[in-house]
C-alpha cells in the first residue's frame, strides 16, 4: 500500500509520518497491573507498547517533529532521530494533543535536569498554553527558555514549509486543556491523527465523510469492545470502542476502510497482541492496527 517497515525501504521517501508508540498513556504493561494480559510485557521485553506518539519527518527541508511529548520521550525521540539521521536540524517542534499524562509529562526532558534545550517549539491550543505556563514544573522550562510555546488556533493551519498542520478541537475530558485532533497534509497525502476523543456521537462529525477525506486516519482505540473492564457500564467510558467504530465505517469501501489505523490501546486491549482473534478480526473486515515503526509516506 502507501506504506512501509523502517527496515524495508527501497526508495526511502522525503516526507513521511512514523509510529513512535500505540499504547494509551501508561504504555504497556501498565503500572501496577500484574493481570494475566500484563505479564508478557513484563516478562518479555519486546512485547512492551510505548505511549501513543507520531514523528513526522521533512527530509525536503531537513526537519522533523513529533505529536504528543509522551513519558516515553527519550527512546521515541531515539528512534525518530536514528530515522532523520541525514538531516542537520534537532527538532523542530512538538504539536501536543491535551493535558493528559500521555500526551505532555514527555516535556520534562527538555528541562534542565535533562536535555537543557534552547526554544524547543511547542504547539498548544490556548488553554493548555496557559496550563503550562502557569503550573510548575511546566512553567520553568517556559522561564528558562527550554521551550517556547506557539498558539495554536482551532481549524487554522500551520505552515511547516510544504507540509501544514492544522488542529481540530475533538470532544473529551477537558479537565485542564482542550483536546485537539490533527490534520497533517504533505506534498501528496493526507493524515488525520485523532488518539483521544468521547463517543463519535458526541462529536456530531461525518466521521465517513473524514476517513475518505484523507489518505490515513489514526483513530481512537483505547478500548476494543464492551466487557474489557469488568464491573465498569463500557458504555459511560469515554472513548469510542472499536468494535462500534467498525460499525460507524462498515459501508465504505474496501479502499476507505485500509485507510483506517487503529491506534492509542490500552492495556487491557487485545489488539496490542497482533496474533490475538480481536486483531485478525479488525484485519479481516478491512481495517488496520499501528504498529511502531510503520512509515507513511506524505
Amino acid at each position: 500500500m502507501l506504506l512501509c517497515q523502517t527496515s524495508a525501504v527501497a526508495t526511502k521517501p522525503s516526507q513521511y509520518l512514523v509510529i513512535l508508540g500505540v499504547a494509551q498513556d501508561a504504555g504497556y504493561p501498565q503500572a501496577g497491573c500484574y493481570k494475566t494480559h500484563c505479564l508478557p510485557g513484563w516478562q518479555d521485553h519486546a512485547k512492551r507498547k510505548l505511549a501513543t506518539s507520531l514523528g513526522l519527518v521533512d527530509e525536503l527541508v531537513d526537519k522533523r517533529y513529533l505529536f504528543e511529548a509522551t513519558p516515553d520521550f527519550p527512546q521515541q525521540l531515539y528512534q525518530l532521530d536514528s530515522l532523520a539521521k541525514d538531516t542537520k536540524q534537532s527538532l523542530n517542534g512538538i504539536f501536543l494533543t491535551h493535558a493528559h499524562i500521555g500526551h505532555y509529562t514527555g516535556l520534562m526532558y527538555l528541562g534542565h535536569e535533562a536535555m537543557g534545550s534552547e526554544d524547543v517549539p511547542v504547539y498548544t491550543m490556548p488553554r493548555m498554553k496557559r496550563f503550562l505556563e502557569g503550573h510548575g514544573p511546566w512553567s520553568q522550562l517556559v522561564q528558562y527558555g527550554n521551550v517556547k510555546l506557539n498558539e495554536l488556533t482551532a481549524d487554522t493551519k500551520v505552515v511547516l514549509d510544504s507540509i501544514t498542520v492544522a488542529p481540530f478541537l475533538v470532544p473529551h475530558r477537558d479537565e485542564f486543556s482542550e483536546t485537539v485532533g490533527y490534520r497533517i497534509e504533505g506534498s501528496n497525502k493526507t493524515a488525520v491523527f485523532i488518539p483521544d476523543i468521547n463517543k463519535w456521537s458526541v462529536w456530531g462529525k461525518d466521521l465517513q465523510a473524514l476517513v475518505k477525506s484523507v489518505d490515513y486516519a489514526f483513530l481512537d482505540a483505547t478500548f476494543y469492545h464492551h466487557g474489557e473492564l469488568p464491573g465498569r457500564d463500557m458504555s459511560k467510558v469515554p472513548h469510542p470502542l472499536v468494535t462500534d467504530t467498525m460499525k460507524e465505517l462498515k459501508n465504505l469501501s474496501k479502499v476507505d476502510k485500509s485507510k483506517v489505523w487503529f491506534i492509542h490501546m490500552n492495556h487491557t486491549n487485545p489488539l496490542l497482541d497482533p496474533e490475538s482473534e480481536q486483531s485478525k478480526d479488525v484485519h479481516e473486515k478491512g481495517f488496520n492496527i499501528a504498529r511502531r515503526g510503520l512509515r507513511f509516506v506524505l
